[in-house]
């Protein structure tokens, strides 16, 4: 992610990337450590394992301090927001693409059980018709083959409805997946729920 990100920042600018870093995943640039009440240390690996663990709200203030004095909000990654929890990180960066323009979307790239549970977080989401944006998997190589194999086979097994396979959209190339998200259309299983509170 990191070199897609600075491609993006050297062609269009730092806005053109914000992400959302949780705290468990800040490390202190200048290599300093603090220890915690729960006496781990907040270097690259304490950090994340202190977080998983039950921590003080003291804790909790050493990492803000950290996260906000030694972490700059533009870099050569562009905008970068820290975020409490990964819940916070997921919302907000689907609320940056629902807030988009026309087009906007989300395209995960080849990843690990994080961007799978991503993916399958913003599709449940669309099939429940809380958004209506496209999504787009980049199989480079055909990465995500096995995953769609798995969709083919939940469908026919009628675990997914028919027609929600579509949600899920597959592409080789980026062109291809830029191409795919504008002209994203909602597919016909969607269930139509009402998400207003109001």
């Amino acid at each position: 992610m990191g070199e897609l990100a600075k491609t993006l920042v050297s062609l269009s600018g730092p806005s053109a990337v914000h992400g959302f870093v949780p705290w468990a995943l800040v490390s202190p640039i200048d290599g300093s450590e603090n220890e915690l009440e729960n006496g781990s240390h907040s270097d690259v690996r304490g950090v994340g394992k202190a977080l998983e663990a039950s921590i003080s709200e003291k804790d909790l203030e050493v990492l803000d301090r950290q996260a906000t004095t030694t972490l700059p909000r533009l870099t050569e990654f562009g905008m970068t927001t820290i975020v409490p929890d990964m819940h916070t990180r997921k919302r907000l960066m689907a609320t940056e693409v629902l807030n988009g323009s026309p087009g906007s979307g989300f395209i995960a790239l080849p990843g690990g059980f994080g961007t799978l549970e991503e993916v399958m977080e913003i599709v449940t989401w669309n099939q429940l018709g809380i958004h209506d944006r496209g999504i787009v998997l980049l199989n480079v190589e055909g990465y995500w083959d096995e995953l769609l194999q798995w969709i083919r086979h939940a469908v026919h097994e009628e675990f997914i409805g028919g027609g929600n396979e579509r949600i899920l959209v597959s592409c080789d190339k980026v062109a291809d997946a830029v191409e795919s998200l504008r002209n994203y259309r909602v597919t016909e299983g969607r269930l139509k729920l009402n998400w207003n509170l109001g």
